[in-house]
């Protein structure tokens, strides 16, 4: 059995006639007007609208951090060491990475009018030499100033080669800087973190000996 849904006062009743297992949880509506004693002749057909799923919401904003995590575009520091060029055995070495690349980057997802932004913060660099050796930086380094001492060693982020690689396949030594970057998300009132990204950034790079830092002391 169908009966109408009815308007009065000018506005809209909505009565639900009859249920439609078969259409899921909802109801079948007819709609036909009446006020001040006009009576609705016209046949309108049957309408099934279906009930709102319960507790349905907004946009969730833990997933649309995982869109803006995943639209973040991270790319690894240039490495810049110094001496420039071939690096010395028993010369300290500064390693730094390009200040440009080390900044956090951001990306934002919106849906239904919620917008989540996920932020990447790089926070450490793990420095693999190419000799077996590692090193790992709280910050990008510290780039090498302008007519300072050679022999003078990094005050956060170095390394001295003591075998050459003139020795090793190719005549250079691998090196990476792999970056760690802390990521967090906030939007819609509420905030979270992700586990954290990586990116690695790689050189080849030439270590040579100089007879007198080799023979000489120390």
């Amino acid at each position: 059995m169908v009966r109408p849904a009815v308007f009065r006062s000018s506005r809209l009743s909505v009565q639900a006639v009859a249920t439609g297992p078969e259409q899921g949880a909802g109801a079948w509506y007819v709609y036909r007007c009446a006020a001040n004693g006009v009576r609705d002749a016209l046949y309108r057909p049957p309408v099934w609208i279906p009930d709102a799923a319960p507790g349905a919401a907004g946009p969730d904003p833990a997933g649309l951090a995982e869109q803006a995590r995943n639209r973040l575009r991270l790319a690894g520091p240039r490495i810049v060491m110094s001496p420039t060029g071939d690096q010395l055995v028993r010369l300290p070495t500064w390693l730094w990475l390009d200040p440009a690349g080390w900044a956090a980057l951001s990306a934002t997802a919106a849906a239904g009018g919620v917008a989540v932004t996920a932020v990447a913060t790089p926070v450490e660099v793990t420095w693999a030499l190419g000799d077996g050796g590692t090193v790992t930086c709280t910050g990008p380094g510290t780039p090498f100033p302008a007519g300072a001492d050679p022999a003078s060693v990094s005050p956060d982020c170095g390394y001295t080669y003591r075998d050459r690689s003139l020795d090793a396949p190719g005549g250079t030594f691998p090196v990476t800087a792999t970056v760690r970057w802390d990521v967090s998300w906030a939007g819609a009132g509420q905030a979270g973190v992700f586990p954290g990204l990586t990116t690695v950034s790689a050189a080849a790079v030439r270590v040579i000996d100089v007879p007198v830092l080799t023979t000489g002391g120390g």
